[in-house]
């Protein structure tokens, strides 16, 4: 006579342990290893990381790493629009007593891209930080996503006074580590964009000149340049329907 071959696989766990498992999955996100622990605290033994995933898969559960890792690109997608970033940069401008540094502030919102650049300075002290950050407030006060969060590296030009302006409107600061440009990597990569498309191709002569130049490049920055983190679009501007076609009169065409 032939032998009966065992089944694969061994035998299902009882209902009472596989629903105990996609609990804890989802409760606490924890991996297989870590959902072993659990069981192995509750006295339930014999079961397997294999034997884990099984029950995961089955009930479309993903496995930890891919569940409980929250990546950047992540957050952003959720809290983007009132999540700000904000730092300041220098500007060479001539002026009746010679070459003087002027001083600017600019906000990114972390989702769209959008840039609020302040009026400059030559003296950054308190009360013009805070007299820009007034104006930021105000310019994004009617919107349906307020912000909620504003980041900021350790400048000492961002004070308490910075910090409680923000806070009487319910915006809360956040203050990054020390020597860490790259956690600020999206403002510093505007500020190096605006210099080299735009600030470096003129001699700028004072505070009224800049203000102007910084505005309209700023609008064009917002409303024209096309962004990869945008899919391609400007800060202000939605998702156009997508056309089966492009009539000739949409070309433009130049000699």
């Amino acid at each position: 006579m032939g032998k009966f071959k065992t089944p694969r696989g061994g035998q299902r766990k009882p209902r009472e342990i596989r629903e105990l498992v996609s609990e804890i999955a989802k409760v606490t996100g924890f991996g297989f290893t870590r959902i072993i622990g659990e069981l192995r605290k509750l006295g339930i033994k014999g079961i397997s990381r294999q034997t884990v995933r099984n029950i995961l898969k089955e009930d479309g559960i993903q496995p930890g790493p891919d569940r409980t890792s929250d990546s950047w690109n992540n957050f952003i997608e959720r809290h983007g629009e009132t999540l700000w970033v904000c730092d300041f940069f220098s500007v060479k401008t001539i002026a009746s007593r010679g070459i003087r540094n002027v001083y600017l502030l600019v906000f990114l919102c972390m989702k769209t891209c959008e840039v609020i650049v302040s009026s400059s300075t030559g003296r950054p002290n308190s009360r013009w930080v805070v007299n820009q950050t007034e104006a930021f407030i105000e310019q994004t006060a009617n919107r349906t996503e307020k912000p909620s969060i504003v980041t900021h590296d350790r400048d000492t030009k961002f004070t308490k006074e910075f910090v409680a302006t923000l806070k009487a409107k319910d915006i809360r600061t956040n203050a990054l580590p020390v020597a860490s440009p790259n956690l600020n990597g999206r403002v510093e990569r505007f500020i190096q964009t605006i210099q080299y498309e735009c600030l470096f191709k003129f001699i700028l002569f004072g505070h009224r000149h800049l203000d102007h130049i910084v505005g309209q490049w700023g609008d064009y920055y917002n409303k024209t340049r096309s962004h990869m983190e945008r899919e391609h679009l400007p800060p202000i501007r939605d998702i156009p329907e997508e056309v089966p076609k492009l009539d000739r009169d949409q070309i433009i065409i130049r000699p």
